[in-house]
């Protein structure tokens, strides 16, 4: 064997030896492997971030006002299924403006513009608190200041007759004076507040035309 050919096997070994060498190092990248991508995964969503909503909770417009679990909460929710615009917010919203018209209109003897806002009992011990100062010549001098204070105490519904009833405890707040036939005053005091505690009950017929609550007890 001539030395060109000798040469040349020589060299084709050593470029095999060099092949299986770098084979072994690097390794080979078999048929399953899953290719490297150039496109960013979906970002994950941050589960910190989310929230789920639950439906179902207590009733917001019941539990600010009465205890969730009271018998007066349960009359409140029926009530609201019964008359779907019902809302106890709204309803100590117009309380609060009805216990100033009332209270102002039985003060100055104008029983006849808050009538249709007392049921016929109510109406009468009022009426009857009304005539006998006027018979002793007794005049009321009365002016608003405001609720300071006001709380629902409670609520009942007769299923049978669809009856509701509400009672509200108010801290109203007033200048208040009577004075006799001569003009003298024999109570209160015209340039003082005076703070009245009362506690009354409205009453009405859900599902009925007549929007109005009527005052249908009083109390301290």
């Amino acid at each position: 064997m001539n030395s060109p050919i000798l040469q040349l096997l020589v060299l084709a070994g050593i470029a095999v030896f060099l092949i299986l060498r770098l084979r072994s190092v690097l390794g080979t990248r078999e048929g399953f492997e899953k290719p490297r991508s150039t496109t960013p995964e979906p970002a994950t969503p941050d589960r910190r971030n989310s929230f789920e909503v639950i439906e179902g909770g207590p009733d917001p417009d019941i539990v600010d006002h009465v205890p969730e679990d009271s018998p007066a909460a349960g009359a409140l929710a029926r009530m609201k299924q019964l008359e779907t615009s019902f809302n106890v917010g709204e309803f100590l919203s117009g309380a609060r403006g009805a216990y100033e018209m009332i209270l102002m209109g039985f003060e100055k003897g104008d029983m006849a513009d808050i009538k249709p806002f007392l049921s016929p009992e109510v109406y009468e011990s009022f009426a009857f608190v009304v005539n006998d100062r006027e018979a002793k010549g007794l005049t009321v001098q009365a002016e608003f200041v405001g609720v300071k204070e006001m709380s629902l105490v409670d609520a009942e519904l007769d299923d049978a007759t669809q009856e509701a009833e509400l009672t509200v405890r108010f801290m109203g707040q007033l200048t208040y004076s009577v004075r006799d036939r001569a003009g003298e005053i024999i109570e209160g005091d015209q340039n003082a507040i005076k703070t009245q505690r009362d506690v009354w009950t409205f009453a009405r017929k859900l599902g009925s035309d007549d929007p109005n609550w009527q005052l249908v007890a009083t109390g301290e």
